[in-house]
């Protein structure tokens, strides 16, 4: 076994553990099929190759399938993704308890091979790409960096905020330069579709589910360009540009850093609710983005404890349905798995 498959075998026997597809969890039903978990994470040691793996849970996949990426860390091969969906009221049907698949239909996202996968809506994880391409426009000199929204957007997760970020990146041109971006650096699963002029990214305007998508692995590449202390990225060529300059690269990692929701991988901000479940030790610095709706919990960031330097990020269906708590944003089980990747990502 390699160093990614050990990494990989660790990762999905964490998940294993936490019985996911266990009966009832949570206030609000009984899951009818095991929910869906995309969890990435690359590992950084000073000196060493990077080590990285992908794994993957579903209703059809509920023992976990490791995704089949190349030693030069490059899109996943042999999963055919394919994109989340909303019926006409703009509900987010397939995460519904006792939703059939076998009568929805889903559309492909991107990739070809024996596998699927429906990649879950990422819910506010969106605004780590919205941001993104703020810093493209920036670079560009089409608009200076509005702190004033950005902060908000990231660290709070002001709904209000990226809806004046959205309306940014139309009025300047920066959807399709986002895209483009997107496309240079391989990372074909994370869209931004069908937003609108006026700041629309929701489902009732015409945007969100079935529309804006991240998968777990190219969310962990697109922080590994964001990340100053990380190695250069394997499946680049050398010499390649970088994603953003260094000093608008720095102020979206600021905002990162300075995130205030801790409530899925990590859940500092949680301490004190009943059965509180410790996950990324608040000791460590995590730089990162949450996303939380009824149907959906997402988590993404980069991770510095003393030497361990670590990025991880998660996509899941575990959403606000599954919270034990009204204060928690998911079900105790993702920051306890976030505890987990953190010890696998230190061994590692």
């Amino acid at each position: 076994m390699n160093a990614h498959a050990g990494l990989a075998a660790a990762l999905r026997d964490a998940v294993r553990a936490l019985d996911f597809g266990a009966g009832a969890y949570g206030v609000n039903g009984v899951h009818g099929a095991h929910p869906s978990l995309d969890l990435a994470v690359a590992v950084f040691a000073r000196g060493r190759t990077p080590l990285w793996a992908n794994v993957l849970f579903s209703r059809e996949h509920p023992e976990g399938i490791v995704a089949d990426i190349d030693d030069h860390a490059h899109a996943v091969r042999r999963i055919r993704f394919e994109r989340d969906l909303q019926d006409a009221g703009g509900r987010s049907v397939a995460w519904l308890p006792g939703a059939d698949w076998s009568r929805l239909v889903f559309a492909p996202l991107w990739g070809e091979g024996p596998l699927r996968f429906v990649a879950p809506y990422p819910a506010s994880l969106l605004k780590l790409m919205v941001a993104v391409g703020v810093g493209l426009a920036v670079d560009r000199g089409r608009c200076a960096w509005p702190a004033d929204l950005v902060e908000p957007m990231i660290t709070v997760s002001s709904n209000e905020a990226t809806d004046e970020a959205v309306a940014l990146l139309h009025r300047v041109g920066a959807v399709a330069l986002l895209h483009e971006a997107f496309a240079r650096f391989g990372l074909s699963t994370l869209r931004l579709d069908d937003t609108t002029p006026a700041g629309g990214w929701r489902n009732a305007q015409g945007a969100g589910v079935g529309h804006i998508h991240m998968t777990a692995w190219d969310t962990v590449r697109l922080l590994w360009l964001l990340d100053d202390g990380a190695p250069n990225a394997p499946w680049l060529a050398p010499g390649v540009a970088p994603l953003l300059q260094p000093a608008t690269r720095d102020a979206l990692r600021g905002a990162l850093a300075r995130q205030q929701l801790h409530e899925i991988l990590s859940s500092s901000s949680l301490v004190g609710v009943p059965g509180w479940v410790e996950g990324i030790p608040a000791r460590a610095r995590f730089a990162h983005k949450t996303g939380s709706t009824e149907s959906y919990a997402a988590d993404a960031g980069i991770v510095e404890d003393g030497d361990l330097h670590y990025i991880v990020a998660l996509t899941s269906s575990l959403g606000r349905r599954w919270a034990p708590h009204p204060r928690c944003a998911t079900t105790w089980r993702l920051p306890a798995l976030g505890a987990a990747v953190h010890r696998i990502a230190a061994r590692a």
